[in-house]
């Protein structure tokens, strides 16, 4: 299912417009953690505007494919997606982060269409994932689940864990994807816990492992397509991804883990991730 010259610009324009729904969001909230809701974006959008089995007009559709975001700061980009993707009117995210909104830092399922997990504490959405994936073949059902984990959350216990479940029920129906942006709130991930080397690990614990340009559509799209070809276990993209992703002064700063541009900024930004020339 390779990309097309044609189906790659357009997933180019839309993570674009969805990078300027994210700065919009983050300047109108006064601060969300923008930096990995923009390194995860190329992910996000691959998945939702091509491989997901998804209904956006019916959010509970029982057989639709699962998506857990398991990075669940990444909250503002998942809105971002969703609201682009016509799960719900993209005008509603404007009150994201205030008082009575849908939305607030981590995803609320009960409250917000298209979200199939609630996030809060990380290190529990592969997990999550394990327990989807197991009862799609309890139910005979040919849905998937797929699993956004961030590089720092690999620090946590319980993603080895989930991943050794994963490994020991064979569980073919499962991606996870590593958004692997080098940092956490604390700094590099290298500085703070050494994950390297990451995808032998991954290995050792029973994983089909590939590790990706995160930001290129055609090297997602192939490991997307590994994974579906796949019949023996589950399967786990490392995507190499830059943390800020779009916009200079964001990319590879650890003090934009979190945080907001001023309304300038904010401008100046959409300018840079659309391509759009000062005057």
């Amino acid at each position: 299912m390779s990309l097309s010259n044609q189906e790659n610009k357009k997933l180019q324009e839309i993570a674009a417009q969805i990078r300027c729904t994210i700065i919009d969001i983050t300047s109108s909230a006064g601060g969300s953690h923008i930096g990995g809701a923009m390194s995860q974006t190329d992910i996000l959008t691959l998945l939702y505007f091509k491989y997901l089995n998804i209904n956006p007009s019916k959010p509970r559709w029982e057989d639709r494919d699962r998506f857990v975001l398991s990075k669940g700061h990444g909250g503002a980009g998942l809105v971002a997606v969703l609201a682009n993707r016509g799960y719900f009117n993209p005008d509603v995210i404007n009150n994201y982060g205030k008082k009575g909104s849908w939305f607030s830092m981590h995803m609320n399922a009960e409250k917000v269409p298209g979200v199939d997990i609630s996030t809060g504490s990380l290190g529990h959405g592969l997990s999550q994932a394990v327990g989807l994936a197991m009862g799609a073949r309890y139910l005979k059902k040919t849905w998937r689940t797929y699993c956004l984990v961030g590089d720092g959350e690999c620090h946590e216990g319980s993603i080895w864990e989930a991943a050794m479940a994963a490994h020991h029920y064979k569980l073919d129906n499962l991606t996870a994807v590593v958004d692997r942006n080098m940092m956490c709130v604390d700094g590099r991930t290298e500085d703070v816990m050494s994950l390297e080397p990451l995808a032998d690990k991954w290995t050792a614990f029973g994983w089909k492992v590939k590790v990706v340009n995160g930001h290129s559509f055609s090297e997602l799209a192939a490991a997307f397509d590994f994974a579906l070809a796949n019949k023996e276990g589950p399967v786990v993209v490392i995507a190499n991804t830059i943390k800020g992703k779009g916009y200079h002064l964001l990319e590879n700063d650890p003090a934009w883990h979190y945080g907001a541009l001023d309304s300038g900024k904010a401008e100046e930004a959409k300018r840079c991730i659309l391509g759009v020339q000062s005057e």
